[in-house]
């Protein structure tokens, strides 16, 4: 089979248009259509709806995709190793992390870069419940994760381990304690990240175990938004506590320890357990080890 249209085919449904993947690929959009329609021949199949007024794909064209992706993957990889066969200190590092994860790397991220100037390093966002897969399918080559993913195609290794912080405005009735019970937060306004993770339900758990109200009555997209809304004493939140060292630190936000509430919070690093790593991901491993 001809991997060429296979490249067109997964340029035309990540643009979801035949003329920007033209434009991108820099050929003419005739050309594309002839490449599409060679596919099709090929693979006997339909790949793209083209009765629909958006591009959309068939069935058979998700297959295709998801196929095509992972082609693409692999084409990188070989690039990669190639690359670092013929100098050690070059190739291509892609890490997955969420957004609380990715402040922990900041420091790794600055060494490994003085000692491998050379590597392009990519820290990707990525949901964390999506990173095992994402590992699996060869997107990524490490991933950094805060529960265990429980599979066999996985190595994980705890390489820091974190907390999930109450925090509360300095200007909060709570700030000058050092600890309370869980029995005092029933009244309190919750700032939730709106991202579902073993936490948000440890916490869930925790409130409904002791029979204690929990009013998650604003939610957010991201932890900075949950810091800032904090900050502005309009709510209290649970954090990973490395997200918010710095604030604590400077007295803008306080933590208070909630005695019924200690939830250790291990930050692991995961890759795959049966593809060998590339010079790049070794030396990231062996520096965060």
């Amino acid at each position: 089979m001809d991997l060429n249209p296979l490249r067109v085919f997964l340029t035309v449904a990540s643009e979801k248009s035949f003329s920007r993947a033209a434009e991108k690929l820099l050929r003419t959009q005739p050309a594309i259509s002839l490449s599409i329609q060679k596919l099709e021949t090929d693979l006997q199949e339909k790949l793209i709806d083209r009765s629909a007024k958006e591009l959309m794909l068939t069935d058979a064209g998700q297959i295709v995709f998801e196929y095509a992706r992972r082609y693409e993957n692999l084409d990188d990889d070989l690039k990669n190793a190639l690359a670092e066969l013929r100098d050690k200190s070059a190739g291509r590092l892609t890490i997955g992390a969420n957004e609380s994860s990715t402040l922990y790397l900041l420091d790794h991220i600055g060494q490994f870069r003085e000692r491998y100037p050379r590597i392009k390093l990519q820290i990707r966002r990525s949901f964390s419940s999506r990173i095992p897969a994402e590992l699996i399918d060869g997107e990524l080559e490490l991933g950094l994760v805060s529960y265990d993913p429980e599979d066999d195609r996985l190595i994980t290794t705890v390489i820091y381990t974190d907390h999930l912080a109450f925090i509360v405005s300095p200007e909060h009735r709570l700030a000058p304690r050092e600890e309370i019970s869980i029995t005092e937060l029933g009244e309190e306004t919750f700032i939730a990240h709106n991202v579902i993770s073993p936490y948000r339900a440890q916490v869930i758990r925790e409130f409904q175990r002791f029979k204690v109200p929990l009013r998650m009555d604003v939610e957010m997209p991201t932890v900075e938004a949950i810091r800032k809304m904090v900050q502005r004493n309009q709510g209290v939140a649970f954090l990973p506590r490395m997200v918010v060292e710095e604030e604590v630190r400077h007295g803008i936000l306080c933590e208070v320890r909630v005695t019924e509430m200690s939830m250790q919070r291990p930050i692991r690093l995961a890759y795959p357990a049966r593809r060998a790593l590339s010079h790049a991901a070794q030396a990231f491993l062996e520096l965060v080890r």
